[in-house]
């Protein structure tokens, strides 16, 4: 996962040693660009409509609904952010090991791909019922609706049942798989065109500038994916407009045009671009220091 470090040895992490470097990552990151996903949210479930400014989008948010609106929602993604950071970079130098013992693949994009692929997956089935929860608390039409989010949690159970919270698991591993294929594949194609660093500050700002590459193309390819995902877990009773992403797809594109399947990038590529280099920074930096203090 991490570009080697002068004196420090590279040898694999323990899995729980990757989980809680994944975890503090993931932390630091949610808590830094939050703000940025109820602007997505918002743009997202604007149906028909173009997206109005990001900027303009916060100051209405402040103006009609006080500063606090901007953190609606945060405690379902900030009691997920551990485990799914945690299994984002856990899984996938699991899955890495995995492959190379058992189907002989080495290092190289390749392989960044296919692990990325497979830890996105298994990060899907744990995040989607608290991405549904933080979904129907970003909405602006739900205000007034949930008192906080346990009010939230009993409400979707007594109205929609256990399998309410499921909803939109399809998309959400295809959001996931897609972005994280695309982040861990990027970042090791972008290693190699840098310098090798030779400093600590230069190893960060390699670090950075890889991460923050990886999430923005892994945005670029999983936002059709993620404007499904937000549709149909906005969605409260029946009949559903929206069900499996290829049939939402072709409703989206045949209602609005090809262009509102990317509602929201800006907000999302702001946040998902910087935070990735943040998550990667965080990551190099705890692994590193696990590396010389634990191992």
């Amino acid at each position: 996962m991490s570009t080697p470090t002068p004196a420090v040895s590279q040898a694999p992490l323990p899995f729980s040693f990757s989980l809680a470097a994944g975890a503090i990552a993931g932390v630091t990151e949610i808590l830094t660009m939050y703000p940025l996903d109820v602007v997505k949210t918002r743009f997202q479930l604007a149906v028909g409509a173009a997206d109005a400014s990001i900027l303009g989008t916060f100051k209405e948010i402040v103006k009609s609904e006080g500063p606090k609106a901007l953190y609606r929602g945060i405690l379902p993604p900030i009691l997920v952010e551990a485990p799914k950071r945690a299994i984002k970079f856990g899984c996938n130098d699991m899955y890495a090991q995995i492959y190379k013992r058992e189907f002989g693949l080495k290092d190289g994009k390749s392989l960044a791909v296919l692990t990325g692929m497979s830890a996105g997956v298994t990060e899907a089935a744990v995040v989607v019922s608290f991405d549904l929860v933080k979904i129907r608390l970003q909405d602006k039409r739900n205000a007034g609706k949930y008192k906080n989010t346990t009010d939230c949690v009993k409400t979707i159970f007594r109205e929609e049942g256990f399998r309410g919270f499921f909803k939109g698991l399809e998309a959400t591993v295809l959001r996931h798989a897609v972005w994280n294929g695309g982040y861990f594949g990027v970042i090791s194609t972008a290693r190699s065109l840098f310098p090798e660093p030779q400093s600590k500050e230069a190893l960060l700002a390699t670090n950075f500038a890889c991460g923050t590459i990886g999430g923005t193309v892994g945005t670029m390819l999983n936002t059709p994916f993620d404007v499904v995902k937000t549709r149909v877990q906005s969605q409260l009773a029946a009949p559903y407009k929206y069900g499996w992403a290829a049939p939402a797809i072709r409703t989206i594109i045949r209602e609005e045009g090809v262009a509102a399947l990317y509602k929201g990038f800006g907000p999302k590529v702001l946040r998902l671009g910087p935070g990735g280099g943040i998550l990667l920074v965080v990551y190099d930096f705890v692994t590193t220091y696990m590396r010389k203090h634990f191992m």
